[in-house]
C-alpha cells in the first residue's frame, strides 16, 4: 500500500476547500421599497411611537397577519423563525432589543409552535431620539398559516413627528408584554423530566399554566406539560428537550385565569430543588391542533417515532447506491478489494474509513442545512445545488472523475479507479473517496428519503443529525459489508484485464451525469453560464491531462496553479452570470405553481395534480420523462378535468420551501393530487402511469 504523493494530498485538501467554501454561498432577497407602513402579502406592518421622556422613546412594530395567518415569537418552538430587525437611526441613538408580548401556542400535526395569531407589536426602546428626524427599520419575518409559510421583508421608514400615536395606544401594547416575576422561580432536571415551580399571587383565581421557554432545547415542544398547585406556587412539568442543562432557563409562564383572562410572566428560573406535583390544573387550554382540532394541552400528539424516521432514512441512503453517478464508485472501491495482496485489516479498514468519509460529509451537508435553516434561509435537502457556483464546480468535479475513468490520466487525488486512489489510496483514498460519493449524490432523492429528511427539519438538531448520519450510513453500508464480510469478498471476480474494461464503461454514466449537470448550469445560469462552466471544464481536462502525464515532471507547478485557479474562478464568474428565465412546466400542460394558483382551482371546485420538480433532481427527471410524459395520462387528466400545477425548486423559491416544509419534505419531488372536494392524497416519489390513470376515477368529469 503506497502512500498519496504530497502533491495529491494538497489537491484532496483544496477541492475539499473549495466544495466547502461553495456549499455556504446562499443568495439572499431584496427588501421591499419604504414605507412607514408596509402591506405585504400575508401581513401588514407598521411603526408607532410613544411620547419622548427625556429622549427616550417607545417605539412599536405593529404586526397584522392575515385571518388564518401568523408570525412567531422570540422562540418558535419546535419550528419557525425568530423575526430580526435592522434598524437606522440618527447619530447618538441606540435601540434595545425586540421586546415580545405573551405568545399563543399552535400546534399542526402534533408540532407545537409559539406564534401570534393577531395583531400583535414587538416593542424597542431607543435613547437619543430627537423629537423629529428619520429612522429606518428591515424587519424580516416569517408568517405561515397551517399549510403553508412565506418570508416575507418590510423596509420602513418614517419621521418621528408623523408616528405618534395616544398614550393609550402605546400603553396597549405595553399591557400585552409579559409582567417580571418578582418571586422566586426554581427549575429542577430529573432525568428526562424538567420541573419548574414559581411563586404566584392569587393563586386560587389559575385554571391553567404554560411555560414558554425563551431559550432553545430545554423541553421538549411538542410534549404535553402538566401544571399543578402546591401550596403557594404552580408547578409545571414536561419532558426535557436535546439541551435541558442551562444555568438558568429564562421564558415566560401564561396563567389562564378564571373568566378567560390570561396573565404573562417573564422568569428566569435557576436551578434549585422543586417540590412535588400538588392539585392539578386541568382548564383553559387555549390554543388547538387545525389538523385534528384536539387541544394542545396534555392530549397533544407525540412526536414522529425516531426509530422508523432512522431505519427510512437508512433504507434511502441504501438505495442511493444504485443511482449512475454513485455506483460507479462504488463498483471499483468494492473491486480495488478483489485485487490480490489485500488483507482483512486492510479491507476492515478501508471500509471504516470510506464510511467515514460518506457519513462524515452527509452531515456536514445536514449541519450546514440546519445552520442555515436557523439563521432564517428557507432551504431544504440538496439545497447547494439551488445555486450555480456549486453546480460548477460538481460539474468540474464530476468531470474530473470520468476523465480519469477513461484513462485520460492518472491522478491519485481525483481517481477513483482500480488503478489509482481506489486502489493504492490506503485509509486516505478511502475516505476521500466516501466524500466524494456523498457528494454526487445530492441531487438523488428516491423512496423513504422525503419523509425521513422532512422529518428531520422539525425534529431536535440532536435528533435531526441523527436522521442525516443513518442516511450516510445507508450510502456507505454495502462497501462496509463487503470489507468486513470475507466470504462476499472471495465470491467477487479476480482481478484481470477486463477490470480496465469496466473501469472505461464505468465512465460513460459519469460522463452522463457532467451532461446533466452542464444541462442544469445552462438552466440556471443562461447561456453565457453554461459556455463558461464548459470551457472550464476543457481547460480542466486539459490541465490534467498535462499534470498526469508524463510532462508533470516538467512544470508541475504550472499545472497545478491551473488546476486549482480553474476549478476556483469559473464558480466565481458565475456569481455576476444572470440565471436563465424559468421556463413553464409544459408535461402536461402544467402552470406554475402559487399559492394563490392553488387556491384559486380549489376554489372553483377544479381536481388538481400538483407536482415540485428540479432540473438536478434524477427521480424528477426520471418521473418527467417516464409516467408524466404519457399520452394515456394526459388524455385521463383532460377527460377527467384536472389541471396541473408545477413548482419548479431548480434555484431557491421560498414558497416553495415553505410548501415542502408544511408537507414534512426536506426536498423533491413532491407529488399531490386533490379531489373535486379538497382531499389531499400524496403519490409514491417513484411514479408509474397507473398512479397517475388511477387519480380521479370515482369522479365525473
Amino acid at each position: 500500500m503506497h502512500p498519496i504523493p504530497a502533491f495529491g494530498r494538497l489537491m484532496a485538501a483544496q477541492l475539499l476547500l473549495i466544495l466547502t467554501a461553495l456549499f455556504a454561498l446562499i443568495t439572499v432577497g431584496t427588501p421591499a421599497a419604504a414605507a412607514a407602513s408596509v402591506q405585504n402579502e400575508n401581513m401588514t406592518v407598521s411603526l408607532e411611537a410613544g411620547p419622548a421622556h427625556s429622549g427616550a422613546r417607545t417605539i412599536a412594530i405593529v404586526l397584522t397577519p392575515k385571518p388564518g395567518w401568523h408570525t412567531y415569537w422570540k422562540n418558535p418552538g419546535a419550528a419557525g423563525v425568530e423575526s430580526r430587525a435592522e434598524w437606522t437611526l440618527p447619530p447618538g441613538a441606540t435601540a434595545s432589543d425586540l421586546r415580545y408580548p405573551v405568545p399563543d401556542r399552535f400546534v399542526v400535526a402534533g408540532i407545537m409552535n409559539y406564534v401570534f395569531k393577531t395583531e400583535r407589536a414587538l416593542l424597542v426602546d431607543i435613547d437619543g431620539l430627537p423629537a423629529s428626524g428619520e429612522i429606518g427599520l428591515t424587519f424580516d419575518y416569517l408568517v405561515c398559516d397551517d399549510e403553508i409559510c412565506v418570508p416575507e421583508s418590510a423596509n420602513l421608514a418614517a419621521n418621528l413627528s408623523d408616528i405618534g400615536v395616544e398614550a393609550g395606544r402605546i400603553g396597549r401594547w405595553q399591557a400585552d408584554q409579559p409582567t417580571a416575576h418578582d418571586g422566586d422561580a426554581r427549575v429542577e432536571v430529573q432525568g428526562d423530566r424538567l420541573r419548574l415551580s414559581l411563586a404566584v399571587p392569587q393563586i386560587s383565581a389559575v385554571s391553567d399554566a404554560y411555560f414558554f421557554p425563551a431559550v432553545d432545547g430545554v423541553v421538549d415542544y411538542s410534549a404535553p406539560q402538566t401544571a399543578s398547585i402546591a401550596g403557594d406556587r404552580i408547578v409545571i412539568e414536561t419532558a426535557t428537550g436535546f439541551n435541558p442543562d442551562a444555568d438558568s432557563v429564562p421564558g415566560v409562564v401564561k396563567l389562564m385565569l378564571e373568566g378567560g383572562e390570561t396573565l404573562g410572566l417573564a422568569v428566569d428560573a435557576e436551578p434549585g430543588s422543586v417540590e412535588a406535583a400538588g392539585t392539578p390544573l386541568l382548564g383553559g387550554a387555549d390554543e388547538t391542533d387545525p389538523a385534528s382540532g384536539t387541544g394542545a394541552g396534555p392530549a397533544t400528539a407525540p412526536a414522529p417515532p425516531l426509530p422508523l424516521i432512522f431505519l427510512a432514512a437508512l433504507a434511502g441512503g441504501l438505495l442511493l447506491n444504485i443511482m449512475p453517478c454513485v455506483f460507479p464508485i462504488l463498483s471499483l472501491k468494492a473491486l480495488s478489494l478483489a485485487k490480490g495482496g489485500v488483507s482483512e485489516r486492510a479491507a476492515r479498514s478501508e471500509a471504516l474509513f470510506y464510511s467515514l468519509g460518506v457519513i462524515g460529509a452527509v452531515l456536514a451537508l445536514g449541519g450546514a442545512l440546519l445552520a442555515l435553516r436557523a439563521g432564517g434561509s428557507t432551504v431544504g435537502w440538496a439545497f447547494q445545488l439551488q445555486d450555480p457556483r456549486i453546480v460548477a464546480a460538481l460539474l468540474l468535479l464530476v468531470t474530473a472523475i470520468a476523465l480519469n475513468l477513461a484513462g485520460l490520466f492518472e491522478l491519485p487525488a481525483i481517481a477513483v479507479g482500480a488503478d489509482g486512489l481506489a486502489a493504492s489510496g490506503g485509509r486516505s483514498g478511502a475516505f476521500f473517496t466516501g466524500i466524494l460519493a456523498a457528494v454526487v449524490a445530492t441531487p438523488c432523492t428516491g423512496p423513504f428519503m422525503g419523509a425521513a429528511l422532512g422529518a428531520a427539519l422539525v425534529l431536535s438538531p440532536l435528533a435531526a443529525m441523527m436522521i442525516f448520519g443513518g442516511l450516510g450510513l445507508g450510502l456507505a453500508l454495502p462497501f462496509l459489508v463487503i470489507g468486513f464480510v470475507p466470504a462476499l469478498r472471495r465470491r467477487l471476480p479476480r482481478p484481470g484485464a477486463w477490470m480496465e474494461r469496466l473501469r472505461r464503461l464505468l465512465s460513460i454514466p459519469m460522463f452522463v451525469t457532467a451532461v446533466a449537470l452542464a444541462w442544469v448550469l445552462g438552466q440556471q445560469a443562461g447561456a453565457d453560464g453554461l459556455s463558461i462552466g464548459i470551457a472550464a471544464a476543457v481547460l480542466l481536462g486539459l490541465a490534467l491531462w498535462w499534470l498526469g502525464g508524463a510532462r508533470r515532471k516538467l512544470i508541475p507547478a504550472a499545472a497545478s496553479a491551473a488546476v486549482f485557479l480553474t476549478v476556483l474562478a469559473v464558480p466565481t464568474t458565475l456569481s455576476n452570470v444572470g440565471s436563465a428565465d424559468a421556463a413553464e412546466g409544459t408535461v402536461l400542460a402544467a402552470a406554475p405553481y402559487s399559492p394563490a394558483a392553488l387556491s384559486d382551482l380549489q376554489a372553483a371546485g377544479d381536481p388538481v395534480f400538483l407536482y415540485f420538480t428540479a432540473d438536478w433532481c434524477i427521480t424528477c427527471k426520471v418521473n418527467e420523462r417516464g409516467a408524466l410524459s404519457s399520452a394515456a395520462v394526459a388524455d385521463h387528466f383532460k377527460s377527467r378535468g384536472i389541471r396541473t400545477l408545477v413548482g419548479d425548486w431548480t434555484r431557491s423559491d421560498p414558497k416553495i420551501t415553505a410548501f415542502l416544509t408544511s408537507h414534512g419534505r426536506a426536498g423533491v419531488p413532491l407529488y399531490i393530487y386533490y379531489d373535486r372536494e379538497g382531499r389531499e392524497t400524496i403519490l409514491p416519489q417513484i411514479l408509474s402511469a397507473d398512479d397517475l390513470l388511477a387519480l380521479g376515477s370515482g369522479q365525473d368529469a
